[in-house]
């Protein structure tokens, strides 16, 4: 073998060693970053709405997976440094580079990014093309309904709502504090929200807030605290019409220790007059399981009834004689809605089994009295029925939201994007204004079109997402009541935000006479 030969194979044998082991990080100069390939896809999921699932990164994105950079086995590709770093196992602090925290950075860099797309108006519409001029001239052509016009310029104002912060004012200094909403609820006039907060040293407080100084030139709310916090954990929440419309709120007390839960119902009243000594205090309340969810019946067949939903049964009492039915189940109650025009309780469970009760038919043993029964393959989070009681609306804690005909017991629509793992969160359905809205446990409030299930706008958190830091929100025509203005209430850490819904837009002519029964068939 000559010199020259034994030279090319040393050669070749160093570029193989090259290729097979380097110490130092691998580099890779053309490649299609991760930033690059959300926002191509951002772009074609605002011109092809209903073909994403999805308007921000994956948790697994960050990976390198689906991209054009090789991934791996214990390395992630860092496009901003375009190197690879060893990932190390555990979650301590000596050890910041692992999955949670490169996922954690990801989302926190798209929040903020949102945010200021958000600060700076860049509003984007959820449909190519969608604008008042032309949804004007297509009505005067006479190429839409009446409704589907109206349902056109809702999803122009919810993309057009700007985020603001609401000043609280209270007669006690101590509610504007350091205290951390935990959720609201709205009335059915929209004229007040109920809050829990979660209190610095330990429990919870309730409120009520008044939404009449939420006007268009102020934005300030009155507070009205209680004088007493509770150190369980609320539950569920949901106002009462005993003595008038919304005269009382129904909450359901997790138990602490080996002290059982309870079922409260608390007058409005307690929240509003100045003078301790005239308070009234708790018209029922009695100790039970664990309940995790509660209704109150407004059918006058069920007059002075409310539901709540414990492990593994469900109890209807009646506030005023104390009477109960108990209807055994073979999970746990997590959400329940009456209907209005028949005295039938509908419950999601834990199983993923929604079911209905009959209440005017005695419990007895089986469970034959169930009338309606369909299944999720994940536990039941919220269940919201519309007002022709023909639908109902399902989501579960695997992120799922579903429609349901329940003459066929099929399910006519999905309204995808929402996340959810093991949090129990409501849903808001607006069916006058057509909107669906939903928080899910990545802390976006996300909006719907109710007809076709388009995701009209993800909103996103002021604060970096955290299980303590999911937002409550409250979404109305009429914040105020009859003479209020429309948006959205958000209720996050110890801030009320209002994302006005603006009116003044010429071209709305929306009508509060439709028949909203034709909201899904339209």
């Amino acid at each position: 073998m000559n010199k020259n030969s034994w030279r090319g194979r040393e050669n070749h044998v160093r570029r193989h060693r090259r290729q097979t082991y380097n110490p130092r990080p691998y580099q890779i100069h053309n490649h299609w970053s991760h930033t690059e390939r959300y926002e191509q896809e951002e772009l074609q999921n605002l011109q092809n709405p209903g073909t994403s699932e999805t308007e921000y990164p994956s948790t697994s994105s960050g990976m390198c997976q689906n991209s054009s950079v090789p991934e791996l086995p214990g390395f992630y590709y860092d496009p901003e440094k375009n190197r690879y770093f060893r990932l190390l196992p555990g979650h301590n602090n000596c050890n910041p580079l692992t999955k949670e925290s490169i996922q954690h950075r990801e989302l926190e860099c798209q929040r903020l990014k949102l945010l200021e797309e958000e600060e700076k108006h860049m509003k984007k519409t959820s449909r190519s093309g969608l604008n008042s001029s032309v949804i004007l001239r297509k009505r005067q052509l006479g190429l839409f309904s009446s409704l589907s016009y109206c349902r056109l310029i809702h999803e122009l104002k919810v993309n057009c709502m700007q985020r603001r912060k609401i000043e609280i004012e209270s007669p006690d200094s101590s509610v504007s504090g350091s205290n951390n909403f935990k959720l609201i609820a709205a009335d059915a006039a929209s004229e007040r929200i109920f809050t829990v907060n979660d209190v610095d040293h330990g429990g919870c407080k309730y409120g009520i807030v008044n939404l009449s100084g939420l006007g268009k030139d102020s934005l300030t709310v009155e507070m009205h605290d209680n004088l007493y916090f509770t150190n369980r954990k609320v539950n569920s929440v949901c106002w009462a019409s005993l003595s008038h419309p919304d005269s009382h709120v129904l909450l359901c007390l997790m138990g602490v220790a080996e002290t059982l839960g309870c079922a409260s119902l608390l007058p409005a009243s307690l929240f509003s007059n100045s003078n301790t000594g005239d308070q009234p205090g708790m018209l029922c309340s009695f100790k039970i399981s664990t309940a995790w969810s509660c209704a109150w019946c407004l059918n006058p067949q069920a007059d002075n009834c409310f539901s709540t939903g414990l492990s593994r049964r469900v109890l209807v009492t009646n506030a005023m004689t104390g009477h109960r039915q108990t209807f055994g189940t073979s999970s746990d109650v997590l959400a329940q809605q009456f209907a209005i025009q028949t005295p039938v309780l509908y419950n999601g469970c834990r199983s993923g089994e929604v079911f209905s009760i009959d209440i005017r038919q005695r419990n007895h043993k089986g469970q034959g009295w169930k009338a309606i029964r369909f299944f999720h393959d994940s536990a039941i989070t919220s269940v919201n029925l519309l007002k022709t009681e023909q639908y109902l609306m399902a989501a579960d804690m695997a992120g799922q939201i579903k429609l349901w005909d329940l003459r066929k017991l099929r399910c006519v629509k999905e309204y995808r994007g929402h996340h959810n793992e093991h949090a129990v969160l409501p849903l808001h359905v607006n069916e006058e204004e057509g909107l669906l809205t939903a928080v899910g446990q990545d802390c976006y409030t996300r909006i719907w079109s109710l007809q076709d299930a388009h995701l009209l706008r993800t909103i996103p958190s002021p604060y970096p997402s955290s299980k303590d830091s999911i937002p409550s929100v409250v979404f109305s025509s009429q914040l105020g009541g009859t003479r209020g203005v429309p948006g959205l209430l958000m209720a996050v850490r110890q801030d009320l935000y209002y994302f006005s819904y603006k009116t003044d837009d010429p071209y709305c002519l929306y009508t509060k006479d439709m028949d909203h029964s034709t909201v899904l068939s339209d």
